[in-house]
């Protein structure tokens, strides 16, 4: 299956319905519905997909947004929140989003699932962009990359204990309701350094919770982290393998200033051929792109990507 996020286009549409046919008419018979969905979109929305012109693949949370949230907000309200008021909202939001995709006869739901806070005396250390500059420059190796990473490293490790667990037990309540709907959550790997379960966690943090949950793989999420040392891009897939429901497919490009994704596959450095072996036609394939992406060179990606990995 292969689904077109409406990252790419919700945000020009005042109709749902324009929306969802905008992507049918570029050859996708699914969609995902992205964290940017407006709740005045929605009537389009159900009206379309009762009238057959496209299916709804996944949506992510939180889907549609909360009242009086006009941007796309996936961490307005984080499941690891030290406040219970906080936790609390990502409660009923989350649970909307599961009425939602129940409705809409939606296969899975994806999550984002918290953060560390890095911050120290000084404030924020700011740690993502520091060694995205250094990465940027080819100073992976310098001394400077190294002790910020040792000092990353030591601060994530030292604090992340409890957002692990709020967020585990937030995730857990949410799959008993999903479970009931007959719906999978997905857990997506996140591109920044503060952004719960780090990479390293991501097996232990699913052992935790039931089978209906699974990992979510972002490719260009996952290719950022390749570039600033991480992971290895595809020793990471083939880890979480056995676990994964689904992917969203969007390249990296790089450039002097940085790395820059949610370009079309095939315009940047992703060796899709090496993902390959992991990927089947029983998993979830969402692609997911900048609004800027041009209609053609949507449909040029969505070729690339289906000439590597098959047309299912």
């Amino acid at each position: 299956m292969y689904s077109l996020s409406t990252c790419w286009n919700s945000s020009r549409h005042q109709d749902g319905g324009d929306m969802l046919r905008e992507i049918r008419d570029l050859g996708f018979e699914y969609a995902e519905l992205s964290h940017g969905i407006r709740v005045s979109l929605v009537p389009g929305i159900i009206d379309a997909v009762a009238a057959g012109v496209i299916k709804i693949s996944t949506l992510h949370n939180f889907c549609p947004l909360p009242m009086g949230v006009s941007h796309a907000a996936p961490n307005l309200f984080k499941f690891s929140a030290s406040e219970k008021r906080e936790r609390d909202l990502a409660w009923k939001h989350s649970i909307k989003t599961i009425e939602t995709a129940e409705r809409l006869g939606a296969q899975l739901i994806v999550l984002h699932s918290g953060a560390v806070d890095l911050s120290g005396f000084f404030g924020d250390p700011h740690y993502q962009d520091k060694l995205e500059a250094l990465a940027a420059a080819g100073k992976q190796d310098s001394p400077k990359y190294i002790k910020l990473m040792a000092e990353l490293e030591q601060r994530r490790e030292a604090r992340k204990e409890q957002p692990m667990e709020l967020a585990i037990d937030m995730i857990r309540r949410l799959a008993e309701v999903a479970g009931e709907k007959n719906l999978l959550l997905g857990i997506e790997n996140r591109e920044s350094v503060e952004e719960i379960p780090f990479d390293h966690d991501m097996l232990f943090f699913l052992d935790q919770l039931p089978d209906n949950v699974r990992y979510w793989h972002d490719c260009g999420h996952a290719q950022i982290k390749h570039q600033m040392g991480f992971i290895d891009h595809r020793m990471h897939l083939e880890s979480l393998s056995e676990r994964l429901g689904g992917l969203h497919i969007h390249d990296v490009v790089l450039t002097p200033d940085g790395a820059h994704d949610h370009a079309p596959p095939g315009a940047g450095v992703i060796d899709y051929v090496a993902l390959k072996p992991f990927v089947g036609p029983q998993h979830i394939k969402v692609i997911e792109l900048n609004p800027g992406v041009a209609p053609e060179d949507v449909t040029k990606g969505y070729a690339h990507i289906r000439s590597v990995w098959g047309p299912e």
